[in-house]
């Protein structure tokens, strides 16, 4: 890390507040080991799913709710504990939300039941919730130099990014030498450490006029939330069905009920006037594009290791490691532009092409492209970062520092919202793709999914089932093809429109 106390000639002027120091930076060092549990703990059942599976002998709908349920949970109480953190204090809500991450994740580890491992994700998924906003709102807080912040939010971003691959990773180290109830208990030092040195280290903020909590907003954004989250989830890999379409629907109704009632009541959830600030609404707007970058490509390249190249699980996984060396670079690289002058459109309409040129890359890739698929996801990745900690950036200084946690709340769960949205579009293209140019003559199961294909084929004999795979992989690659041409074509408007929307804003402006 670079020396936090050093200056640097060409920074602008600070318009807001006194640099930060070294406290400030190993207070940073703190933040981001919750930080990085979060977003590990979105991919961290990778690998341990088939011992949980042999161990608590979960139903299928309880295996799937066993995945699902921190990622829904989280993503609905996103808005609320942003306010509520906004109202209590940030300090006070991230220690709360960190002694409640560990107490469910030692209860995850020595779960005894699906019902019991259920309950703990989804107590995970509310410590998550409060832990993601808080960091960002402190952040906020402690970095009130524009230069010095856009350097912490890029570091914030590359760890958010990173840790949802090194999840799978550390999953299935752990549960290779472990049991599986390990995955859960790796999370203890590291909140121990938070709950210890955060006290001395991390200063309190909170609304000195927070207003009365608006109780009835809470259940409005859930059912806003959840349902379009669940529908645009299940669209990749089961379709247009009416049922997830009518799921996407009724959250857009609650949507439009939850957005009158933050502008009818005294004291909204969510003040709409946070989306007057100067490049505010462009900027959750643009992030939303970029998480539907980031995990529109996803859904494609963890299956093309495995299924198309053959890697076991734990092997495709740390693989896919490579690509975040890119990563790490990319958020302090980008910072340092804009702190040189850069105007920030340029900066963050240069991360979306390089974005698109990931999935330029990503369309050219055959059915024996290891290196090329790498090297795309890392373009890709590094593109993402250097969008998202610009905008976000943009965003928080662009937000009163009272409304920092609403405002941190907002832009995650714009990210959630464009994550499903990416798998939802791009899959479906790719699954159409798919679909098309598989041989008319293959088995009914064949043309649903790569999967089913693969099954398929060890049931046939030799030369009939390896002519099925060398079919399903082919039009499997086709159809990531096809999708990455629609992604970059979307990435590339995106890079137009923030040119545009972003034009002469530079760091510290508001």
């Amino acid at each position: 890390m670079t020396n936090p106390t050093s200056t640097t000639p060409t920074a602008p002027p600070n318009p807001e507040g006194p640099r930060a120091g070294r406290r400030e930076w190993t207070a940073l060092g703190v933040l981001m080991l919750p930080l990085l549990l979060v977003s590990m703990d979105v991919s961290v059942l990778y690998f341990a799913v088939p011992a949980i599976t042999a161990d608590l002998r979960p139903s299928g709908t309880q295996q799937l709710w066993i995945f699902d349920v921190y990622g829904f949970v989280l993503a609905g109480l996103l808005m609320t504990m942003g306010s509520l953190g906004d109202r209590i204090g940030r300090r006070r809500l991230l220690l709360m939300g960190a002694a409640a991450f560990s107490a469910a994740s030692v209860l995850a580890a020595y779960a005894d039941s699906a019902g019991t491992l259920i309950a703990a994700r989804a107590v995970l998924g509310v410590g998550g919730a409060t832990l993601m906003p808080s960091t960002m709102a402190l952040l906020r807080t402690m970095f009130t130099d524009p230069g010095q912040r856009a350097k912490a939010i890029g570091l914030w971003s590359g760890v958010m990014t990173g840790g949802i691959a090194l999840g799978s990773v550390m999953s299935g180290i752990l549960v290779e030498h472990f049991w599986w109830g390990s995955v859960f208990l790796v999370n203890l030092p590291a909140m121990a450490l938070l709950l210890i040195l955060g006290p001395f280290l991390l200063p309190e903020s909170r609304n000195p006029e927070p207003g009365r909590f608006d109780w009835p907003s809470v259940p409005l954004s859930m059912a806003a939330v959840l349902p379009v989250i669940y529908g645009l989830k299940e669209i990749p890999s089961e379709g247009w069905h009416p049922q997830y379409v009518v799921s996407v629907t009724v959250g857009l109704l609650f949507a439009a009920l939850f957005v009158h009632r933050q502008r009818t009541t005294a004291s909204p959830l969510v003040p709409l006037t946070l989306l007057r600030g100067h490049g505010f609404t462009p900027s959750l707007v643009l992030n939303l594009v970029s998480a539907f970058g980031m995990m529109g490509s996803a859904i494609f390249t963890t299956q093309y290791l495995q299924s198309v190249l053959g890697k076991s699980p734990l092997s495709a996984a740390l693989w896919s490691l490579l690509p975040s060396v890119l990563i790490g670079v990319a958020g302090p690289v980008t910072a340092r532009l804009v702190q040189r002058g850069a105007d920030r459109g340029s900066v963050v309409s240069a991360g979306f092409a390089v974005t698109a040129a990931g999935y330029a890359m990503l369309a050219l890739a055959g059915t024996d492209s290891l290196w090329l698929v790498l090297a795309a996801a890392g373009v890709l990745a590094s593109g993402v970062v250097m969008v998202m900690s610009q905008l976000t950036d943009l965003a928080m200084s662009t937000a009163p520092v009272e409304r920092a946690g609403t405002a941190s709340s907002l832009l995650e769960t714009g990210t959630e919202f464009g994550g499903a949205l990416g798998m939802a579009v791009l899959g479906s293209v790719g699954t159409a793709v798919y679909r098309h140019d598989m041989p008319s003559s293959a088995p009914a199961a064949a043309h649903e999914t790569l999967g089913g294909a693969l099954a398929v084929a060890r049931r046939l004999p030799g030369h009939t089932g390896d002519t099925l795979v060398t079919a399903a992989r082919e039009a499997f690659t086709s159809g990531m093809q096809g999708a990455a041409v629609a992604g970059a074509v979307l990435l590339a408007g995106a890079a137009v429109a923030s040119a545009v929307t972003l034009r002469g804003i530079r760091a510290g402006d508001k």
